[in-house]
């Protein structure tokens, strides 16, 4: 058994994004990847990005759209967004967001135009 203390978890950030790297290879996971993700206020990715697995979100605290124009997301709500569709994270509330993200491990991301981005290093 691996234990993860969120007090230890590597963490990674992005402008507006933070990501606690929960359960992964590297953390003892071979099959799942998991993170809690906790978003500024008003943030709004600059673009979206596509992954090659089934992504699932879900909401501990706060709100989230997974999409400019998508249904907000709040607390014990969850999406599962499919392989392939369009991700961008938003926050349209005044507090940060907290999800736990749950995905295949070694699943890769592309950008909206189509380049690879790979596995993020919260997920290895």
């Amino acid at each position: 058994m691996h234990i993860i203390r969120t007090a230890q978890a590597p963490r990674f950030e992005v402008p507006g994004v933070a990501f606690t790297a929960m359960a992964a290879p590297s953390r003892g996971s071979a099959d799942i990847c998991t993170w809690l993700l906790t978003v500024e206020p008003g943030l709004k990715s600059p673009e979206p990005h596509t992954l090659d697995a089934d992504e699932v979100f879900m909401v501990v605290s706060g709100t989230v759209q997974l999409g400019l124009d998508a249904e907000p997301l709040g607390p014990g709500d969850a999406a599962v967004v499919p392989a392939g569709e369009p991700i961008q994270v938003c926050n349209p509330g005044a507090q940060p967001a907290e999800v736990y993200v749950a995905i295949r491990a070694g699943f890769t991301a592309r950008t909206a135009d189509g380049t690879p981005i790979g596995t993020p290093p919260w997920a290895q």
